[in-house]
């Protein structure tokens, strides 16, 4: 087996050199090395190291600038790119996972926790070089796709939103992919006088925020948390890199935008065409089929506001609680605490305008 080379790009001859010898004796890799940015960069241009070291704050041009550089050139774009760095801030580790970095080690850092994240870095390389000589590229079946994609947000760091705070806005351009993990988030839209119009509810293990970045443009709604959610944040270029390599994923994500487009046309054309009483029906089963456990199951428990139900149908909270109060009265659902029970989801599909 050939011998992994590691690019180390530090201008601390102390750090660079003692980095280097760690990395020889214990592991037997291949070590360039590099004083400064500049020459970094002509080093990974020229040899396409299988794993880059890099520290932030050096002469010439600085970590972020390498990176920057590198993930512009299709021979380096995908090389495992780990920051050493004496920064610890919580801004710059952010700018460092924004802008592509695999990891991030702060100094002082020791023999062990420096070879742990080289080799699961590598190991996540190999693992996707091997998914992609193993598995028919344009032919993954179901169960390969879903396995690439658990790959996918296993690798991603994990947030907690509190209920109610905003996961992304309107306008704001796109960095993450998300993937709820557990909880419930809605997207939304505002109406000129700041009133809120519902657009789409999700739960666990769904993907969301990705339409903006297969468009390529600034996100047109807004999202936050309906109750305390976790959230996978999946930057874009891993969802590009595995895209790129599993045109079967694309096509994936492709199908699941052109039924979102065609979701929300027929949220419109219910706006403008059914009665109050139908989209408030039609509110409850699309809530209510989010919060199914079994496929046949017609009977089932929500928990929503009312201040969400009618941002979601697109009418006032008088108009809800009189909506509710009807439903109830005709045996088709009862309210318990601060949720409600849906006897028959069949019965509120069929209900006239």
């Amino acid at each position: 087996m050939n011998k992994r080379t590691i690019l180390i790009i530090e201008d601390n001859l102390e750090i660079r050199e003692g980095t280097a010898e760690i990395l020889e004796l214990t592991s037997g890799y291949n070590i360039l090395t590099a004083e400064n940015g500049k020459i970094g960069v002509e080093l990974a241009m020229k040899h396409v190291p299988d794993l880059i070291l890099c520290d932030i704050m050096m002469p010439e041009l600085d970590g972020y600038g390498v990176l920057y550089m590198l993930s512009k050139q299709e021979s380096t774009m995908h090389i495992p790119f780990i920051f050493l760095t004496a920064k610890s801030e919580r801004v710059d580790m952010r700018k460092a996972m924004e802008m592509g970095a695999d990891d991030y080690l702060v100094k002082p850092f020791d023999d062990i926790e420096l070879l742990n994240s080289i080799e699961s870095r590598l190991r996540k390389r190999d693992s996707l070089h091997s998914a992609i000589e193993k598995t028919n590229t344009l032919n993954l079946s179901e169960e390969d796709q879903n396995v690439l994609l658990k790959d996918l947000v296993k690798e991603a760091r994990v947030k907690v939103y509190k209920k109610k705070q905003l996961i992304y806005e309107d306008g704001d351009s796109p960095i993450y992919v998300y993937y709820l993990l557990s909880g419930k988030v809605r997207t939304f839209l505002y109406y000129l006088d700041g009133r809120e119009l519902s657009t789409n509810i999700h739960t666990d293990a769904q993907f969301f925020g990705y339409e903006s970045i297969l468009l390529n443009e600034h996100y047109t709604e807004s999202a936050s948390a309906l109750e305390d959610s976790e959230v996978a944040l999946i930057p874009k270029e891993n969802f590009f890199e595995l895209m790129f390599n599993k045109p079967a994923i694309a096509t994936k994500f492709i199908k699941l935008l052109s039924g979102n487009v065609k979701e929300k046309e027929e949220q419109m054309l219910g706006f403008a065409y059914d009665s109050v009483r139908k989209r408030v029906a039609n509110t409850l089963v699309h809530v209510a089929t989010k919060s199914l456990e079994k496929p046949d199951q017609d009977e089932v428990v929500i928990r929503i506001s009312r201040d969400d139900l009618a941002a979601l149908a697109g009418t006032a909270n008088e108009t809800i609680s009189r909506m509710l109060a009807d439903f109830k009265d005709e045996k088709l659902i009862i309210k318990e605490g601060n949720a409600i029970r849906i006897y028959s989801i069949e019965k509120l599909k069929n209900i006239k305008q």
